[in-house]
């Protein structure tokens, strides 16, 4: 028998090696075709008299990433088209669909012959799920293998058995804590764990694997055998009665409750450890049931699984412009950012010349990766000839003629308008006619900055985030006549160092520092009201924020708040800012000089270490404080998320963002935005804009009419439209392409 996406050969000890290589495809993934072909392969060994067992192992450098777009898209669509049939039976038949992986991974593990998970690359989800379900597993012991269960970061849980067989394999404590942070582990944590059996060299894992089979490995599974006891002892002994508790309180601390998948693997490892295996199965199969019909679910799988690939992808890229692989990129400024963008771009195997006003300054620049390499290479992440090899690519200078055979310049010099300005026409006297200019600024419109340019369609924003070695997220920006070419170079390189983009047109603070400062001027209207500012920043982080908005503004800098508020006053006049904000700032800046982290006070405090930041207590004595019971933290939160979302919903209005991917992607990887909502839209329509429109309209009245809904707003609610509905993403790449 021939399958498409599996191969099966017999050696001469009868032992089977099924090699997963799916056609096409850059990695495995676990689609309704290859589930049906494994199924098929089961059989196929269990009824072969001359197969003593069998090895699975991948054709690819990585062994799976798991379960395939397709297949979690279709689980949802499956559900609403049910529910429009036959809406009593709906959850019945999802129950049913949830549960296809555990039957065949189910099927396998008692089928009757040894089977072996040979693992030789990152192995994710549910493919992980199917190793647990081999009688044997082995890893290769490269530090590029990664094994985990990282459904919850997606909004869902591992639901093909992942949470009975982990906390049967090892500690619950550990078996919880893999899977409620979706934890990546490293092979001999994983073997030190119990998952996996053993280690390998990568050349020979299959001869290990298969060794095993040889050597007598029992077709059942311990939780199959008379007698059997998970590890610690299940629930009902005094190790568990510590456990579950600080457990069920941990998690509660660290998600406020927001995130019903994670609470979901607590009660399937808890009640599934109370009875039979195969029950077990069954309550996990019903939970998982339970969260694909969440909306968190729902929005956090279409922004942060299915959004997040398409992007990566270059969805937004234009058709019809080659694509560019960069050799060498030229980065002008070596400050903080400037030499941050040099270090990514060289970990990305790009060449980098680096200039500065002078050799000494340029040098200073390189000095930032060689911390950084220092410090990757202490930590295990790099190899000593990597980080060195990583260093030799990066060339500071101060000569500009060496920019001269580039194709991409990115200038990220001070935020200063005449300087920029200097740069660009340094720059252009000896770039390429062919080449992209790129602006890293953060606040000054891409078009004004554009009219310095000789060739405006071939200059754009690539603004990035700090600290740029952690943060995923790009903003492209388009100036008024800014070209294909340039935006088609632009993803193309945001795509080589490893980034997500998002494409935004042009305004000021563009799309993410919009929301991020319409966050912390909802604190300042909080502070001036005499909200605790205890309360302000819990809140907050209740509502599902990383971090509070008083402590994010002492990180962006108190007096950045300052020169930005300055700046809309000059550009756009005082009515653009409120002046209570100015008052609250000024004072802070000029009378008191609390700046931030940056000078060690700003809202917090910022004592000499081990000691912890704390917020100021002269914060009480600028403002009249209410009681805490007088404020409600329900109502804190909502204003929290709908100024950010109406913000959002603006930049949509004004034809700022013009993808709501776009929009919710670059919220959560921007600032962080509650991901259990799948970002700012889709917490809009997870709610409906008819609900939206009547919250901004009872905030508006109770805190200020920038709590108004919006024309738009009010429109879609009438209509009973949705942005992903109205603005649909994929009809704007069929017309696109």
């Amino acid at each position: 028998m021939s399958y498409t996406n599996f191969t099966l050969e017999t050696d001469q000890n009868g032992i089977a090696l099924v090699t997963w290589d799916m056609p096409g495809k850059s990695m495995n993934v676990i689609t309704q075709e290859v589930l049906a072909e494994l199924d098929a392969i089961v059989d196929q060994v269990a009824g072969d008299a001359a197969i003593k067992g069998a090895v699975i192992t991948s054709g690819k450098a990585a062994f799976s990433g798991g379960a395939d777009l397709s297949m979690i898209k279709g689980m949802f669509s499956f559900y609403e088209e049910q529910k429009a049939i036959d809406p009593d039976q709906a959850a019945a038949k999802l129950f049913e669909l949830a549960g296809s992986l555990t039957r065949v991974f189910r099927k396998l593990e008692t089928s009757g012959k040894p089977w072996v998970s040979a693992i030789n690359g990152t192995c994710m989800g549910g493919a992980f799920e199917l190793s647990l379900a081999c009688h044997g597993r082995i890893a290769s012991n490269q530090k590029s293998v990664k094994i985990a269960l990282p459904e919850v970061k997606v909004g869902i849980f591992p639901g093909a058995g992942g949470t009975q067989r982990v906390p049967r394999l090892t500690n619950a404590q550990d078996a919880l804590q893999m899977m409620t942070t979706g934890q990546t582990l490293t092979p001999q944590r994983a073997k030190a764990m119990g998952l996996v059996h053993a280690l390998a060299e990568p050349d020979a894992l299959i001869d290990t694997a298969k060794a095993m089979i040889r050597d007598g490995l029992k077709p059942v599974q311990p939780w199959d055998e008379r007698g059997f006891k998970a590890p610690g002892g299940g629930i009902w002994t005094p190790a568990s009665a510590q456990l579950w508790p600080a457990a069920s309180g941990i998690l509660r601390r660290e998600t406020y409750g927001n995130y019903p998948g994670a609470h979901a693997i607590l009660k399937c490892v808890y009640e599934g450890l109370q009875v039979p295996f195969d029950t077990g199965l069954k309550i996990e199969q019903r939970y998982f049931t339970e969260i694909l019909q969440t909306t968190e679910a729902f929005s956090m799988i279409r922004s942060l699984f299915i959004s997040m690939q398409e992007l990566g992808k270059g969805a937004r890229r234009p058709g019809g412009v080659d694509k560019t692989k960069f050799e060498t990129i030229g980065v002008v400024g070596a400050g903080f950012m400037g030499a941050s963008i040099a270090y990514v771009a060289a970990a990305a195997g790009i060449k980098v010349i680096l200039i500065d006003r002078d050799e000494e300054a340029a040098a200073k620049g390189k000095s930032h990766s060689e911390g950084l390499v220092k410090d990757s290479v202490r930590k295990g992440r790099i190899s000593q000839d990597d980080g060195v090899a990583l260093l030799d690519r990066i060339t500071p200078t101060a000569d500009y003629g060496a920019l001269s055979d580039v194709k991409l310049v990115i200038e990220a010099v001070f935020e200063d308008r005449k300087v920029k300005t200097d740069v660009i026409a340094k720059v252009e006297a000896v770039l390429a006619e062919d080449a992209i200019f790129a602006s890293n600024t953060s606040t000054l419109p891409i078009s004004g900055l554009a009219e310095a340019s000789k060739r405006p369609d071939r200059f754009i924003g690539i603004h990035f985030f700090s600290p740029v070695e952690k943060m995923t997220l790009t903003e492209v920006i388009l100036g008024e006549k800014t070209g294909d070419a340039a935006l088609a170079a632009a993803l193309d390189f945001v795509g080589q160092i490893k980034k997500t983009p998002i494409v935004v047109n042009d305004t000021r603070g563009f799309y993410v520092n919009r929301c991020v400062f319409r966050y912390i001027h909802e604190a300042y209207d909080m502070l001036l009201e005499g909200v605790p500012p205890a309360m302000i920043e819990n809140a907050a982080k209740m509502a599902g924020m990383p971090v509070g908005p008083l402590s994010l503004n002492d990180e962006v800098a108190i007096d950045l708040s300052q020169k930005i508020l300055k700046a809309s006053i000059a550009d756009l006049g005082a009515a653009s800012v409120d002046p209570r904000h100015m008052a609250l700032i000024n004072t802070m800046v000029d009378d008191l000089d609390r700046r931030g982290r940056k000078n060690g006070k700003g809202f917090y405090d910022y004592p000499a270490k081990p000691a912890k930041k704390h917020l100021w207590q002269g914060l009480s004595e600028l403002f009249p404080k209410k009681p805490a019971e007088a404020v409600g933290v329900e109502r804190l939160k909502q204003r929290f998320l709908v100024t950010i979302a109406l913000e959002a919903a603006r930049t949509i209005e004004e034809g700022i963002v013009t993808d709501p991917r776009e929009a919710d992607v670059g919220s959560i990887l921007g600032f962080g935005f509650a991901p259990y909502t799948g970002g700012t839209l889709s917490y809009i329509d997870g709610m409906g804009l008819k609900t939206f429109a009547a919250l901004c309209e009872t905030l508006a009245r109770d805190h200020g009419s920038h709590f108004a809904p919006t024309p738009l707003i009010k429109e879609m609610a009438e209509r009973g439209e949705t942005f992903y509905g109205r603005f649909d993403p994929y009809g704007a790449v069929e017309k696109a392409a």
